[in-house]
């Protein structure tokens, strides 16, 4: 894929640029913009160029997502959503038409049989993940399977939110028929039959959730569906190799690892800085952002102990503030970097980073109201510390989209509203094992036996909170599954760090460590909104007041003064 990205690159540049490019195949091309575009259907180039700029649809590194919910320091005040704002709104009809163009013309082209099918299998897929990014933001949304000609009415009504599912599920099974079971070596990050079996799994899982449920939220028939497929997604992986990596800290910074099935693919040069690294960095070691992705308590204090037991309730590893850092889940030194840890950030391998007024500075530390909501925490994942301050935008490091621990604990989730309570507890368990919290004497890392369904329910939310921070799914978690009424009204907080009396911030002969330091928990903001606004009608965004607009068809969404009903009952 990484070669493919660098074709497109010079497909999509014009003549100047295709001399200078190394692909030799490439070299003869005339201007991409002059070409009739049925001779894309009879050249491999040009049809795998074509496909390859759909792919720059993909969303990439979700930065500061974490801010919709308890991982980040903003928070989504008064009217962040409305009909007549972008907030929150998904119309991905332009990248539509380019898939239902290829899906459309590409029998009447010369392509051979295999690559035809592989392009077709993989804008299959394409559409589906839109369609179904647009029906989680708002609904039954328009199918349209075919691009609009001039002759055709541009007028199109929603499509029940039925529909839409039926329709994506049928994408992706048409997907899983035509594609091959797992793209590797230069083809690697294309869409295969293993992301697309993965991601029916995520799909199943939001069908029968709570969101499109409200009225029956678990013990709809979904459920049933969901198990199946994810079952079948996990086996199916297992199968092709796919597992949890064994180091948690390392998933990002080795790519390619069996824990990677749906992959957006960043190189350098050519296509950089999707995490965003200058800007989640301290400032002290970044340049011209900071703030992004910062840590909040509400995140921090949730990590276990390192029995798996939460802070408080471990009696191997007793709790204080004044020690948080001291015995955690090892995925919490995997992700956050404290006051007085060490964070390399492309300096030396002991350099220490500071969020106190004192050492760390206006630039890096954390007082109540200050600029930027610094909360006394930095993130670590994704970010390459190998890069000095200079080259902090150059990083380059893969946006993995389904990794296996999604699956399992999709499989998880949908074992547990089926019955299977049993199957949801081996994943809590393996899950918890790669993070590497101690089993103890009973085998449980930390979970408590004979848990209930409500309880498992609970238990299954908490390990995704910690798994996947700031990877983009905490927010719509809690959306998916109607919780969004525990962060509403809520302000959130970050820990203050100063140092103890008699330490001098100036001796120059002194390392400090966290244990030199006092912390405090405070609220975070203090001037402007201060608390999350999560209403109930933000379970379903507003479809955007100048489509309607423009489509007079189009009604809006029953709780933002429409009639449209976006749930499947």
């Amino acid at each position: 894929m990484k070669k493919i990205l660098s074709i497109v690159c010079c497909l999509l540049t014009g003549t100047a640029f295709i001399q200078s490019c190394k692909n030799d195949e490439l070299l003869n091309l005339q201007n991409p913009q002059a070409y009739n575009p049925s001779e894309v259907w009879r050249d491999q180039n040009l049809a795998n160029a074509y496909l390859v700029d759909i792919y720059a649809s993909l969303p990439g590194w979700p930065v500061n997502q974490g801010d919709y919910a308890d991982e980040s320091a903003n928070v989504l005040g008064p009217d962040y959503v409305t009909t007549s704002n972008n907030n929150f709104k998904y119309w991905p009809y332009n990248t539509i038409r380019k898939i239902n163009i290829l899906l459309t013309e590409i029998d009447g082209g010369t392509l051979p049989e295999a690559f035809k099918n592989s392009l077709k299998g993989q804008a299959h897929f394409l559409r589906a993940f839109h369609y179904f990014k647009a029906v989680v933001y708002h609904g039954g949304v328009p199918i349209l399977d075919k691009p609009q000609l001039l002759t055709d009415s541009l007028s199109v009504a929603r499509n029940s939110t039925a529909e839409c599912f039926a329709f994506i599920l049928q994408d992706l099974d048409n997907a899983i028929k035509m594609l091959p079971d797992k793209y590797t070596g230069a083809d690697f990050g294309r869409m295969d039959k293993a992301a697309a079996t993965a991601f029916k799994g995520r799909v199943m899982l939001y069908k029968a959730s709570p969101q499109f449920n409200p009225a029956n939220p678990y013990s709809n028939s979904y459920w049933a569906d969901a198990y199946t497929t994810n079952k079948t997604a996990r086996e199916f992986l297992e199968g092709l190799g796919y597992g949890l990596y064994p180091d948690y800290a390392g998933i990002w910074m080795n790519e390619g690892n069996r824990e990677d099935i749906m992959t957006v693919i960043y190189q350098n040069p050519g296509k950089i800085n999707g995490r965003m690294e200058h800007c989640i960095r301290p400032l002290g070691q970044s340049k011209d952002c900071t703030g992004a992705d910062n840590p909040v308590w509400d995140l921090v204090s949730q990590y276990p102990m390192k029995d798996g037991k939460q802070p408080g309730t471990s009696t191997k590893y007793p709790y204080n503030v004044q020690t948080f850092w001291q015995n955690r889940d090892p995925r919490f030194d995997a992700t956050i970097a404290y006051n007085g840890s060490i964070f390399p950030l492309g300096v030396r391998a002991d350099y220490r980073q500071y969020t106190d007024l004192q050492l760390g500075g206006l630039v890096d530390g954390f007082g109540p109201g200050q600029q930027f909501n610094r909360s006394g925490f930095y993130t670590r994942k994704g970010v390459d510390n190998s890069l000095s301050q200079a080259q902090v935008a150059l990083n380059a490091v893969d946006w993995v989209e389904i990794r296996f621990a999604e699956v399992l604990l999709n499989f998880a989730e949908a074992a547990n509203e089926t019955g299977h309570s049993d199957e949801a507890l081996a994943v809590l368990k393996q899950i918890r094992q790669r993070a590497g919290i101690e089993a103890g004497t009973d085998g449980l890392y930390g979970l408590k036996n004979g848990m209930t369904r409500l309880e498992m329910r609970d238990a299954i939310y908490q390990e995704r909170f910690i798994e996947f921070a700031f990877e983009g799914k905490r927010f719509w978690d809690m959306r998916r599954l109607r919780r969004m009424s525990e962060l509403n009204g809520k302000a959130k907080s970050g820990l203050q760090a100063q140092l103890k009396p008699g330490l001098d911030p100036n001796d120059r002969s002194k390392v400090f460590v966290p244990t030199d330091f006092t912390y405090t928990v405070r609220e975070l903001i203090i001037n402007g909104p201060r608390q999350m606004v999560l209403p109930e009608s933000y379970y379903f965004f507003p479809i955007a007041q100048g489509e309607i607009e423009k489509n007079p068809k189009l009604k809006q969404n029953k709780d933002w003064g429409g009639t449209f009903d976006p749930t499947l009952q």
